[in-house]
């Protein structure tokens, strides 16, 4: 295990792969770590340097104390990347991860090249949302809404599967204040501006039973940008590297192969 002080929080980090390849780096969602991306990388061409984080507050990385705003995030990333000594990345960010690549394309062009914006937009939700959930979790931990978020993660057929009780613990096992942290966050933040404003090869990635960002959500973003495409995996929620892993990786080889990152 590594961790890398970035931006003054340790943040737990894996660089796996070719040290000297194209680098691909990869953004978790909230209440996730970033085992999120597991079951497409056997699935990439070889030869990428593949870089993962646990974001603030998630999985083994430092916990500060709620709340945090989009800022610190795009912080964190940028000084990750800074101490890595990477620039020109494809990074791929879903839901909050896609903001923080929004937020870090915009300030920092020569750290990211292209940017995949999975099931993400440039705001997401209505701020008294937010609010009551963490309201809900102050009161009653993160079981209180656990069941109502991985309905929106995954679609019915995954949601039976008894996989989906990992992904239920890993969610649950969160802690408090670095989901509240976090969801604040994405409560405040509105990317619409600096997005619109992006002048770099962008795929957007949606899933069709996404209750979290659904694909007209993504549309509404990735459309603003020029010259994005947006693909929608059929019979996926939130998390479709997950339930369509195999689907989810061809999209990003293509795109990886398109803009000769491989």
């Amino acid at each position: 295990m590594r961790m890398i002080e970035a931006n003054g929080v340790g943040l737990h980090v894996r660089d796996e792969g070719d040290p000297a390849g194209a680098p691909l780096v990869f953004a978790n969602s909230l209440g996730t770590d970033l085992r999120l991306w597991d079951a497409i990388l056997p699935r990439l061409p070889a030869g990428l340097r593949i870089i993962r984080h646990d974001t603030r507050g998630h999985g083994l990385s430092d916990c500060p104390e709620a709340p945090y705003a989009m800022d610190d995030l795009v912080t964190d990333a940028e000084a990750l990347l800074d101490a890595l000594d990477v620039t020109g990345c494809v990074f791929v960010g879903l839901s909050l991860g896609g903001m923080i690549g929004q937020g870090l394309a915009a300030r920092r062009p020569d750290l990211v090249r292209a940017l995949v914006l999975s099931n993400t937009a440039a705001r997401m939700g209505d701020p008294a949302m937010w609010h009551a959930r963490i309201a809900s979790i102050r009161a009653g931990a993160l079981e209180a809404v656990a069941d109502g978020v991985l309905d929106r993660w995954f679609g019915p057929a995954f949601r039976a599967r008894p996989e989906a009780a990992a992904w239920r613990n890993m969610m649950t096992r969160t802690p408090r204040e670095g989901y509240i942290g976090c969801a604040e966050a994405i409560a405040a933040a509105d990317l619409s501006e600096p997005s619109a404003g992006l002048s770099l090869p962008v795929l957007g990635i949606a899933g069709s039973e996404d209750g979290a960002s659904p694909p007209e959500l993504v549309a509404g973003t990735v459309t603003r940008i020029p010259g994005a495409r947006l693909e929608i995996i059929d019979q996926a929620g939130h998390l479709p590297c997950v339930e369509r892993p195999e689907i989810y990786a061809g999209l990003l080889t293509d795109f990886l192969e398109e803009i000769r990152h491989v």
